[in-house]
């Protein structure tokens, strides 16, 4: 896949819902995420690896799901090659 298909579902007044599409998708290297809003995120379908800055990574499989603290550095490490990793965010 060439990058990472982001859909908003809803965005209004202090969340925002997206729906994300990765096929061996990653964060470029020494790139971090560090959001103003806590975010909630679930894998619907597929596998992902989550690092995070001075902590451990997490691998997620379809069903499960972790809440991101706001300004908590991560980044997307890893995502199945072989089919699509559907993400449900919940940006709040």
């Amino acid at each position: 896949m060439n990058g990472e298909i982001f859909e908003n579902i809803i965005s209004k007044d202090n969340i925002k819902i997206q729906r994300i599409v990765s096929k061996g998708d990653t964060t470029p290297k020494d790139e971090w995420y560090d959001q103003e809003e806590d975010e909630w995120v679930i894998i619907m379908q597929g596998e992902a690896v989550l690092s995070f800055e001075n902590q451990k990574n997490i691998k997620l499989k379809a069903g499960e799901y972790i809440n991101i603290p706001a300004h908590t550095k991560h980044r997307v490490s890893w995502t199945i090659e072989t089919q699509e990793t559907i993400w449900l965010a919940i940006h709040y």
